[in-house]
């Protein structure tokens, strides 16, 4: 065998082989890489797309808790200030009911006092007469004790 025959040969079946490996296998193996690469890429536009998808969604988020948040102390706020005004109220209230209360009380005691005045009036009049009396009766001399009596009177 003559090397030339058989490096010409092999050449030959090697060039058959790269030819029908060309016509036959390489083809679906292309196809099959270039729709992996399209599903690949297809994915990763996807994900870039979620992503700035999520963070639209983040930021909204975000903005919906800080409104929410500030609406929240608006409430809180507007809750303070009308339990400020409800206590004021109250407070305004009870002291209202207080003064009515001491303007009563004010009055029952002036009431009382006057009715007790009354009555020491009358019980010390009535011990005055009654030590009036007595002295009238134990004394023989009208001019020593008219003095007294006079004093009496007039305090009375």
């Amino acid at each position: 065998m003559n090397l030339n025959s058989t490096i010409i040969g092999q050449a030959i079946s090697f060039f058959l082989f790269v030819w029908f490996c060309m016509r036959y296998i390489w083809p679906p193996i292309l196809m099959t890489i270039e729709k992996r690469q399209k599903y690949i890429s297809d994915n990763l536009n996807f994900v870039k797309k979620e992503r700035e998808s999520l963070k639209l969604d983040q930021d909204k988020i975000k903005k919906e808790i800080e409104d929410q948040k500030k609406e929240a102390l608006k409430m809180i706020n507007e809750a303070k200030k009308q339990r400020n005004i409800i206590l004021e109220e109250a407070r305004i209230n009870a002291e209202k009911e207080r003064n009515i209360l001491m303007l009563k009380a004010h009055s029952d005691i002036l009431l009382e006092r006057v009715k007790l005045r009354e009555e020491l009036s009358r019980q010390v009049g009535g011990i005055a007469f009654l030590m009036a009396e007595k002295i009238l009766q134990r004394s023989i001399k009208k001019n020593e004790n008219n003095d007294i009596i006079n004093e009496l009177i007039a305090h009375l």
